[in-house]
């Protein structure tokens, strides 16, 4: 149950008021209560994470003018309103202006709680959907997502800052679970259409047909993905799975928005998922199409080649993964270090984040190795755990930083600790950090 969400109890009988707060209290929620619609009103805040309860015959304003004027605020905030039995053809109305619902007094308890239930999970799943929305149109909380400090990340990062600002169609392509879609929204995001339109269709998902309708029209409802994306961006995923005459209108679209008149340009973003690194798209779609779609490509680089970012994002999803589960995570050893180091990673962050929290539940139960977990990756294509080597001072190195990474993060920045701790001398702690890019500022709560 979500026990964080509150139920706001507004009515001007206080033992009415208490009554109803004492019995959600005992089913594990937060509730505040309120004599009159106008003091509710007073402490309402934007996006309020709960649900309110309110008589509908209140002295200055009903339950009738509250609930429009909540709507007014927030007309996705779920109101149940209470009322006598000669109140229930009014209780009724007010569902038609957008009550969630009522309870006729004297109402049973049980089905109170049930109602509460039902629109609090309401609540919370809008309340999800509009963070969700704000950090999808969020430029900087997208890259912040686009985690690694390597100079294939960082270069990663500043492709998607200038291509954002330009209007091409821009086509990316790369081993699963390199985080395409995000590099979408994120291209979207940094750039003038945010807070436009970004309508995405999966090419895979359905039929010739269906996909003909999606993206020209004529749908029952709303515009088609062309006309709805004008000014925003379109992206469309496994672009190499567009039929054939899909793939000729699709250039009669981009034609049609390139001739310099409309005022709301046509910017595609493909994704391409072909899972043979061996075949091109260029292979898969005609070459007129592909050389529009690819005015510009970005590809992000796969997990294997990110170096130190292996050991610092294993463990980053590590500790997340300690949290949610509330217990201790495992404490990576120089022989860990080195099997994360060398492995393919076939399934890149995804495959690391799936490895990370069977890591800390594995440790949880008594039994942890890394060199197991690898080999028994279902993300993985072969039981092969080992790729080329590498030189051992690389290893040395990778390792060296997420040691003292870690023991700076779980002392929170405290210097003579870590010293303590790695047997290390101040001056000789202080260089490795340089060298590192590790700065105690970034541990410190």
């Amino acid at each position: 149950m979500p026990k964080q969400m509150t139920i706001a109890i507004v009515d001007d009988e206080q033992d009415m008021r208490e009554s109803i707060s004492q019995w959600l209290s005992l089913s594990g929620y937060r509730t505040i209560t309120f004599s009159s619609a106008e003091a509710a009103l007073k402490n309402l805040e934007s996006d309020f994470a709960g649900i309110f309860i309110s008589d509908i015959k209140m002295p200055g304003m009903d339950g009738i003018s509250f609930l429009k004027r909540l709507q007014s605020i927030d007309n996705q905030l779920p109101v149940i309103l209470i009322t006598g039995h000669g109140d229930v053809a009014m209780a009724v109305d007010a569902m038609h202006i957008g009550a969630y619902n009522f309870l006729e007094k004297p109402f049973d308890p049980e089905r109170m709680a049930e109602l509460t239930k039902q629109a609090v999970q309401k609540r919370q799943l809008t309340l999800e959907n509009r963070a969700l929305r704000r950090e999808l149109s969020d430029g900087t909380v997208l890259l912040r997502k686009l985690m690694g400090s390597s100079p294939l990340m960082e270069r990663l990062r500043e492709d998607i800052l200038d291509m954002a600002q330009a209007d091409g169609n821009i086509l990316i392509s790369g081993e699963t679970g390199t985080g395409k879609s995000l590099i979408a929204h994120a291209l979207h995001a940094c750039g003038p259409r945010q807070g436009k339109k970004f309508i995405t269709i999966n090419c895979a998902a359905f039929t010739e047909e269906e996909l003909a309708r999606r993206l020209f029209g004529p749908l029952e409802d709303g515009k088609p993905g062309i006309e709805a994306s004008l000014g925003g961006t379109l992206c469309i995923e496994d672009v190499e799975s567009l039929p054939g005459s899909i793939q000729a209108r699709l250039i009669g679209a981009i034609e049609d928005h390139d001739c310099g008149a409309d005022t709301s340009p046509l910017r595609i973003i493909g994704i391409s998922n072909a899972p043979d690194p061996n075949v091109s798209l260029e292979d898969n779609i005609r070459r007129d199409l592909y050389f529009r779609l690819a005015a510009m490509d970005i590809t992000p680089p796969p997990l294997r080649q990110q170096g130190d970012d292996i050991l610092s994002l294993f463990n980053k999803y590590v500790e997340t993964f300690k949290h949610e589960y509330g217990c201790e995570g495992p404490e990576i050893s120089a022989k860990d270090a080195a099997q994360l180091l060398q492995a393919p990673w076939p399934g890149n962050i995804r495959q690391l984040i799936n490895l990370a929290e069977r890591a800390v539940l594995q440790h949880r139960r008594g039994s942890y190795s890394i060199a197991n977990l690898l080999i028994d990756d279902p993300s993985g294509p072969t039981p092969e755990v080992i790729t080329e080597g590498k030189p051992l001072k690389e290893y040395v190195e990778a390792f060296e930083r997420m040691l003292i990474d870690n023991t700076m993060r779980r002392h929170k920045g405290s210097i003579q600790s870590v010293m303590d701790e790695l047997s290390l001398p101040r001056r000789t702690l202080n260089e490795k950090m340089t060298k590192y890019g590790l700065m105690r500022s970034n541990y410190v709560d």
